[in-house]
């Protein structure tokens, strides 16, 4: 799976550098038809738990591998968005970076003293995390924005 879905992230990169906004159509069939291949084969490794001789109500406990191939069979979709919308990231990578700082504001100070002091800190971090993303220096944007003249992002 792993090798497939680097397989796929490459197919995705190799159709933006050739400016297509989306796969062909063959080449997204195979994608996925090897996709569902692997997931029968791990269904097929790995078979659901006997049912326990004692009901004892809920669910019965399966292993990680089954847990793991449930969520890629039923998100499916949600794994596989990057292929069907080329705006979407393979990883959440920048997401958990922006998220990284709140927690390591809450890990040095222990908590947040007020609401107010939460929407502060997002806000700024928010701004400064758009100013990268856009590609503009921060110490310049800080200095402009601290004398009154603040940087304004693009929006799209």
């Amino acid at each position: 799976m792993k090798e497939l879905l680097l397989d796929m992230k490459a197919e995705v990169e190799q159709a933006k550098a050739l400016g297509q906004h989306e796969l062909a159509v063959l080449v997204l069939a195979r994608l996925l038809r090897r996709y569902d291949e692997i997931l029968a084969e791990g269904y097929q490794a790995n078979p659901p738990p006997a049912a326990p001789k004692k009901r004892t109500g809920g669910r019965p406990k399966q292993s990680p591998a089954r847990n793991l191939l449930d969520r890629l069979s039923g998100g499916k979709w949600a794994v596989l968005r990057f292929l069907h919308d080329f705006a979407v990231p393979f990883d959440n990578n920048q997401a958990e970076r922006d998220l990284r700082m709140i927690k390591v504001q809450q890990k040095v100070s222990g908590c947040f003293r007020t609401e107010q002091g939460v929407a502060m800190f997002c806000r700024i971090r928010s701004y400064l995390s758009t100013l990268r993303k856009q590609g503009i220096k921060l110490l310049s944007a800080l200095d402009h924005t601290l004398s009154g003249h603040p940087v304004l992002p693009v929006f799209t």
